[in-house]
């Protein structure tokens, strides 16, 4: 009894103390799977928590792309890409996972920019499969009732949507018609709009299977294609201080820094092949910038403005990237390719590796943070 007693007072191995709850969970949708997956991490691990199904067409993949979370963390918001025939925004319960509500959208919506206050949604339609050039629309929702407010016709293949910290401006990448755009959330008036570069054909992209025969023998060579200096911006994001945009460039295989004052590029910086997202910590520190065809995500100096390293990540086509609350992690999703599953790697931005990853199926794309 007296050697039971002296070991229940000893301390236990650490291996051994169960973690304490960090306090929030990630969560990541799945496009090609409909499911939402909710990870919960710990000093260096991940483990899949829940797994939440979601779309209403069962012979079909309703494709939801993005996820956000309201401020008060009461909820939560998925992208659903397709429908019939609009795509539409679902809002859940964020301690039960039940359907509160859904909007009407427009044609493939992807990011949603959330208002500080939670009660604006804006919603990039994309229109990935339409006919372009074209001008899409930018949806704005009223949270509380999930009602379609307005579509505010906006450029060619809005992506991105963020909001700044002081709820005044929404900004969006537009993809086709390369530039960004601000829109006024007191009025939904877009007030200013800056080309991040010459302008972009999805539709003229290198894919093989339009590529031109090539000539035959004795024929003149075809004349060398004119320089490209488009950007086709995925993503934009705004500094913790409101004074700093980031746009990533898909094409230009760049990170734009703006200044959000005069709405004018200030400096342009090389990172992997792709660039796709791009999210500034909350502390003001880095940068990351997910380089969806290079598998690896760029660490950029907020400072500095340079890169500090480039990360290979676990799979090839890298996605989305959050933060942890603490400022510790970066989480970073990448998709599938076919049967192989996609996964979310937990990256520590001190010792600047990867300390754990998890397998996703079914292409894993949106990834946000809930407080609980």
């Amino acid at each position: 009894m007296r050697r039971i007693l002296l070991l229940a007072g000893m301390a236990l191995p650490t291996a051994l103390v169960a973690q304490a709850d960090p306090g929030y969970r990630v969560g990541i949708v799945s496009e090609s799977g409909d499911i939402v997956t909710w990870l919960k991490p710990g000093d260096g691990t991940l483990t899949v928590e829940k797994t939440i199904p979601v779309g209403i067409m069962p012979a079909d993949i309703d494709g939801p792309h993005n996820l956000a979370v309201a401020p008060d963390n009461s909820a939560y918001y998925i992208t659903i890409a397709h429908g019939t025939p609009f795509g539409s925004l679902w809002k859940l319960d964020a301690k039960t996972d039940t359907l509160i509500g859904r909007a009407k959208l427009e044609m493939f919506p992807t990011t949603i920019g959330l208002t500080p206050d939670g009660e604006l949604a804006f919603v990039a339609n994309s229109d990935f499969h339409g006919d372009h050039p074209r001008t899409n629309v930018v949806s704005v929702v009223q949270t509380s009732s999930m009602a379609n407010i307005t579509d505010l016709p906006a450029c060619d293949m809005p992506h991105g949507a963020k909001s700044n910290h002081a709820g005044s401006r929404i900004y969006i990448s537009c993809m086709n018609s390369d530039e960004l755009l601000e829109i006024e959330v007191a009025t939904f008036r877009i007030t200013r709009r800056g080309k991040t570069g010459g302008g972009h054909d999805m539709a003229s992209m290198d894919h093989a299977a339009g590529q031109a025969p090539p000539a035959a023998a004795g024929a003149s060579s075809p004349a060398p294609p004119a320089p490209d200096n488009s950007c086709a911006p995925t993503f934009v994001s705004v500094s913790p201080d409101d004074k700093t945009l980031y746009a990533a460039c898909n094409h230009g295989n760049t990170l734009q820094v703006w200044d959000a004052e005069s709405f004018t590029k200030t400096k342009e910086i090389a990172v992997g092949k792709g660039a796709y997202n791009v999210e500034p910590s909350a502390d003001g520190k880095w940068v990351i910038v997910t380089n969806k065809k290079d598998q690896s995500f760029s660490l950029i100096d907020a400072k500095t403005l340079t890169e500090v390293v480039r990360v290979p990540t676990t799979k090839k086509i890298v996605h989305g990237v959050a933060y942890s609350p603490d400022g510790k992690y970066a989480f970073v999703s990448q998709e599938s390719i076919g049967a192989d599953p996609g996964a979310i790697d937990m990256f520590d931005l001190a010792a600047k590796k990867t300390v754990a990853t998890v397998p996703i199926p079914a292409q894993p794309t949106g990834v946000a943070i809930l407080r609980k």
